[in-house]
């Protein structure tokens, strides 16, 4: 696989909650931004990237069967594993949870599957398509029309999640599948991005005739030089 991954604290937070994992054996992409004190968001952005991808090799059968289902499975596997463990002590683990966008590229296409704000994007040809939905209180109010996506962009409770891994037992996973063509470029970031460097910018970013690295580090300048103000995570492939 052709792929980069870069994260980065950013400017302002003391502490990276951000994780990103790439398995070239699995052919699987995955990001994750953690929440809660006392260090709670690097354990449950970390642990649940481990318990997703622990799930998937111990179920390479039905990957390949079902890579759909098999990914989905495996998020909500992490959800019990990291909802448990906050458990253990909630008064030191209160508000522990995190997101995940994970991605398994298969030949003509990609399947994705997320809970949380972390996005996904596909730039080709034709464009940039966004290939998640915000789980968040603010992209709800903009879908009953209680505010304007313009507003949205700096409303107070922007990084209010209706949905995370971890806050409880059970958590409903967004999946879909996307056609892709060779060239593509597949995107999978948190929020310390998307928040800051609009959608023009991320495609043009994503299309320059430069190596995948270099382009991953373009996306976490530009995050930076905007304030920097919450951990920003990339994760680059290249569809061959």
């Amino acid at each position: 696989m052709k792929w980069s991954k870069l994260s980065h604290i950013g400017l302002v937070r003391k502490n990276n909650e951000d994780n990103c994992c790439v398995c070239d054996d699995l052919r699987l992409l995955a990001v994750a931004d953690g929440m809660g004190g006392h260090k709670a968001g690097e354990i449950a952005s970390r642990l649940a990237l481990e318990e997703l991808t622990k799930y998937i090799r111990s179920n390479i059968s039905d990957l390949e069967n079902d890579p759909a289902g098999t990914l989905k499975k495996a998020i909500e596997y992490a959800n019990s594993i990291v909802f448990g463990y906050a458990q253990k002590d909630s008064d030191k683990f209160r508000g522990m949870g995190t997101t995940v966008t994970a991605a398994l590229p298969r030949e003509d296409r990609v399947y994705i599957a997320h809970v949380g704000d972390s996005r996904a994007y596909l730039v080709g040809k034709n464009g940039i398509k966004i290939l998640t939905i915000d789980h968040s209180l603010v992209n709800e109010l903009v879908k009953s029309g209680g505010i304007t996506e313009q507003e949205a962009e700096n409303h107070p409770q922007k990084n209010v999640l209706t949905r995370a891994i971890g806050t409880s037992s059970c958590v409903d996973v967004d999946v879909s599948e996307e056609p892709v063509t060779r060239g593509d470029i597949l995107i999978l970031c948190t929020d310390g991005l998307s928040n800051l460097v609009d959608l023009d910018e991320i495609r043009r970013v994503a299309g320059e005739d430069e190596s995948l690295r270099d382009r991953a580090r373009h996306f976490i300048d530009r995050a930076l030089e905007r304030g920097g103000d919450d951990n920003i995570t990339v994760v680059l492939y290249q569809v061959e």
